[in-house]
């Protein structure tokens, strides 16, 4: 199984500038350190790739609250094609992927964004030289034929 997680950290590149996250409101929530277009917090969140594959995110990379749902939705099933392609190319067959994304609230502005994400998949091979399943491919040829039948009036 694979999976995704993310990195909180960084530095912040607007450090001169009292509007880290330009198009957001400057309201202030009540119990809330800063307004949205404030937040540090979520100007320098980072997201980075924990797994072996080659995908998306494999350095860490900034992704805004706003799009963080549809990047890190698009960087899971770019685990999910690679494991069809790996069932493919080794005679294989996906029988489930599950995406499940985490969300998350900020601390600084309250905010919500999807904080991480996990893919796990499962894959069954055909061993094609194991004797139980040449039977198993026998039997199941004898018990199928002429079930389904294809007739013209």
């Amino acid at each position: 199984m694979k999976g995704c997680e993310h990195m909180v950290g960084g530095i912040s590149a607007y450090q001169n500038n009292s509007t880290l996250n330009y198009g957001e409101s400057e309201l202030k929530s009540p119990g809330r350190r800063s307004s949205p277009a404030e937040c540090e917090t979520c100007s320098n969140r980072k997201y980075q790739d924990g797994s072996n594959e080659m995908v998306s995110f494999k350095s860490a990379t900034h992704i805004s609250p706003q799009s963080s749902m549809a990047k890190v939705m698009a960087h899971e099933q770019e685990h999910v094609s690679n494991a069809y392609k790996k069932a493919a190319s080794n005679n294989g067959q996906v029988i489930s992927a599950n995406v499940s994304l985490k969300s998350a609230v900020c601390p600084e502005c309250g905010r919500s964004y999807i904080a991480g994400g996990t893919t796990s998949t499962q894959i069954k091979y055909y061993n094609e030289k194991n004797p139980y399943q040449q039977d198993k491919k026998t039997a199941d040829s004898i018990s199928l034929s002429g079930a389904n039948i294809d007739m013209a009036v």
